[in-house]
């Protein structure tokens, strides 16, 4: 029983311990990028904001993903807001493409998506939102939440296996 123990434990230690340098690299994601519209065709103008920064400083932003190049977030009129705008380049190619940004104040990136489409009606038809199943959703990002998931699901397979290797051997305890 202290051999399963042991090994139950050192599982979830290492599942928990390798998932940890991948939760501090989205703690510094925090925060989101808004874009819009969301959907775009080639040459269109687009705005960006995101609260994260704080307001009171700007933003470094970054569209080289569609081609645009770099561009200036500056604190809005509304309290806690940084807002910027760049246009797409006429010859940008249909697709998803990552916007980012980097508050001035600490270095935080925030990342957004841009829909590129050829016609108006694939910039109209983009999916948004979710999927109404009742089934949840992978939206919460938290590292603590996953990292806890990640060792339960090892936890599980472990102790699974544990059994299966008992019923194998015909320690059954009985």
């Amino acid at each position: 029983m202290r051999r399963t123990a042991r090994l139950l434990t050192g599982t979830a230690l290492a599942v928990v311990a390798a998932s940890g340098p991948a939760a501090t690299a989205h703690g510094a994601d925090a925060g989101r990028l808004e874009v819009y519209p969301p959907s775009v065709l080639p040459g269109g103008e687009v705005s960006v904001n995101t609260r994260a920064c704080g307001g009171t400083t700007g933003a470094a932003g970054d569209a080289s993903a569609v081609g645009a190049g770099p561009f200036t977030l500056a604190p809005g009129t509304q309290k806690g807001d940084a807002i910027g705008q760049f246009q797409v380049p006429p010859g940008a190619q249909p697709g998803t493409y990552e916007i980012v940004a980097e508050c001035a104040g600490d270095g935080r990136l925030v990342r957004g998506d841009l829909v590129v489409g050829l016609t108006e009606a694939e910039t109209r038809m983009q999916p948004r939102g979710s999927v109404k199943t009742g089934v949840g959703g992978s939206v919460d990002r938290d590292p603590v939440r996953t990292a806890a998931g990640v060792a339960a699901l090892a936890v599980a397979a472990a102790g699974g296996t544990w059994l299966l290797h008992r019923r194998v051997r015909g320690d059954d305890g009985i």
